[in-house]
């Protein structure tokens, strides 16, 4: 007989066992609904829900008038598909109604097809697809022809003024333009780009089995804001003139590039900012495919060496120290022996023009004369050197501007307190050469030449909504009236002594001064690499003012690596001179900002210039 299998022991250890399971099932289910609940039931919503975030409008870019568009947003059309609901047949029948509707032929024909002939439950056909394009594909699917096709509105950024040369939109560099995603790049775009997007309308809607939104369950999360509206400082007619003056310029010296920028010395407010090569910003995406080292803007964003209207800055400690005055006798030897022998510094035209004023220095723009004033601004070339450093960073040299633009440089200027200056790189310096700066620090420096002797904040932006921006100067005056008033005489004389310049940059009946420079090119590719002087392709610029009778604006432009041709030693001529585009570009400001003249006076003679 078989003894009885059952036991008490073993029966109160199953009972235990099963006990701890199901305490153990319902502490991890009291986990789930009390402690998890809330992070398994957000789990469940995303499964079953979707976040969606709806761009608001974006704001409109106006001229200074309030009443011009520059940059606006209208609605464009996506074209998407859901091939894997469609048969191949299907598939094939709603690709030749398509190609028919949006004139597709060759490679871009057979791409849609492609996309189309995919299983995939998601792909986008096309883009930036007008209204009229959007009504016809409507059309079809009303009919039957087309199935398992979407139309979404899309925010896309137009800039509907021409620029001043082909295949250009205005004020490109400035404005920047605004990418797929609905961020700004570059410029205005980008430096307010928070202000003119505003906030996104969130909503949460559930989906169905094919991952659709269904409307009906959609609901707004955040309602959003729309961006808010800006007015620059920039006047369209004058914009417009500048760029059709820059380009002519461009192509009339074969030059990389050429830069002007038209500024108030006394609020800082940009009248004009222009540079060519320009580009569309409706194509841009062409651009960033074939060049887009051309969105970057040179006035802001590009240094360079700027040569004699470097001579303006030199003078400042030179007239502040008492080294000077205007009239002080400078002997100017054509050479000049520094380092002990070991370097030189020539005149441009490597002739001498004996002893001279300082005034004559500057106008005639001879290397050698200042080249001795600069040894003297202390009792050493370190001494020397820490002054002049001083009235750079003081002038704003070698820290951005604080322009409301995206992109900008502070450019580069070497401290004698960090590594000694030798005497050649003290001459160079003086003479704008081993040092580099953007056009917009140029136009600021000599608006605190020309207004008193504050440095001002300049700045494109006039106006957000309906608040007006007018930022007052920055409460930094870096200059006497005195001293001011004194450069001002200076670079008159610069345009009424010097024929050369006075014939091609004076406009009659207008008080105008300014500082001519051409500076050589550093290639640090040359020699296998040791570097040297480009042959014959120099940077030109000039910074200057304009008004009926005291200056009342301020224009700097730049002609990028052009090759001149050359009379002899100092004499290069291009086509259109700096000078000559400061003119023209100085003639078009106070016509169209309405400036009279003053009553004509005549211009005395004098003697052949030296450049």
């Amino acid at each position: 007989m078989l003894g009885r299998t059952d036991s008490r022991r073993r029966l109160l250890f199953l009972l235990v066992v099963f006990v701890a399971i199901a305490a153990s099932l319902g502490l991890r289910l009291a986990w789930w609904q009390v402690v998890e609940q809330e992070r398994l039931a957000t789990a469940a919503r995303q499964q079953t829900t979707r976040t969606v975030e709806i761009p608001s409008r974006r704001g409109t870019i106006f001229d200074r008038s309030g009443t011009v568009v520059l940059a606006s947003s209208v609605d464009r059309w996506r074209l998407s598909a859901s091939p894997d609901q469609l048969t191949p047949a299907r598939r094939a029948e709603v690709a030749d109604v398509l190609v028919r509707i949006l004139g597709l032929e060759g490679t871009t024909a057979q791409a849609l097809r492609d996309k189309l002939a995919a299983d995939v439950p998601y792909a986008v056909l096309a883009r930036d697809l007008d209204d009229a394009v959007a009504e016809r594909i409507r059309t079809g699917l009303d009919q039957g022809t087309l199935a398992a096709i979407g139309l979404d509105a899309e925010p896309t950024r137009m800039y509907p003024q021409a620029g001043g040369a082909k295949d250009t939109t205005l004020a490109a560099h400035l404005l920047g333009f605004v990418n797929r995603e609905g961020t700004g790049q570059y410029g205005v775009e980008a430096r307010y780009q928070d202000v003119l997007s505003g906030l996104p309308k969130v909503i949460v809607a559930r989906k169905d089995a094919s991952s659709n939104l269904i409307p009906e369950s959609a609901q707004v999360v955040e309602p959003g804001v729309a961006g808010s509206d800006i007015s620059l400082t920039i006047d369209t007619g004058l914009q417009l003139a500048i760029e059709q003056e820059v380009f002519a310029a461009w192509a009339a010296d074969a030059a990389q590039s050429v830069s002007a920028v038209v500024i108030d010395p006394y609020t800082g407010e940009i009248y004009a900012h222009a540079t060519y090569p320009s580009y569309d910003a409706n194509d841009y995406r062409k651009i960033a495919a074939e060049d887009p080292a051309r969105f970057v803007d040179p006035v802001v964003s590009t240094v360079y060496e700027p040569g004699s209207v470097f001579k303006m800055v030199t003078a400042i400690p030179a007239l502040e120290s008492g080294v000077v005055t205007p009239g002080t006798r400078v002997n100017d030897t054509g050479v000049i022996r520094l380092d002990g022998g070991r370097t030189r510094v020539y005149d441009s035209d490597r002739k001498a023009m004996g002893w001279m004023s300082f005034e004559d220095v500057v106008a005639y723009s001879r290397n050698v004369g200042v080249t001795r004033v600069a040894l003297k601004l202390g009792d050493s070339v370190r001494e020397s050197a820490v002054k002049l450093h001083e009235a750079w960073l003081r002038t704003g040299f070698g820290r951005p501007t604080g322009i409301d633009v995206a992109g900008e440089v502070a450019g580069i200027v070497n401290d004698p307190t960090v590594s000694d200056w030798r005497q050649i790189d003290l001459a160079n310096a003086s003479f704008g050469q081993g040092v580099a700066v953007t056009p917009i620090q140029l136009a600021v420096a000599y608006s605190a030449m020309v207004n008193g002797g504050t440095l001002v904040q300049p700045h494109v932006v006039r106006s957000i909504g309906s608040e007006d921006l007018a930022p007052a100067p920055q409460a930094r005056h870096i200059l006497t009236p005195q001293l001011s008033s004194t450069l001002v005489r200076m670079m008159r004389r610069v345009v009424t002594e010097v024929d050369f310049y006075r014939d091609r940059t004076l406009v009659p009946g207008y008080f105008v001064g300014g500082k001519t420079g051409t500076a050589q090119i550093w290639d640090p590719t040359a020699r296998g690499g040791k570097g040297d002087w480009k042959d014959n392709v120099f940077n030109f610029s000039f910074v200057g003012y304009i008004g009926k009778e005291a200056p009342r604006l301020v224009v700097a432009v730049r002609i990028n690596e052009a090759r001149p041709s050359v009379r002899g030693f100092g004499a290069l001529d291009l086509p259109v001179m700096s000078f000559e585009l400061f003119r023209r570009v100085a003639t078009d400001a106070i016509t169209m900002l309405d400036i009279p003249p003053d009553p004509p006076v005549a211009a005395e003679p004098s003697p052949s210039p030296d450049q």
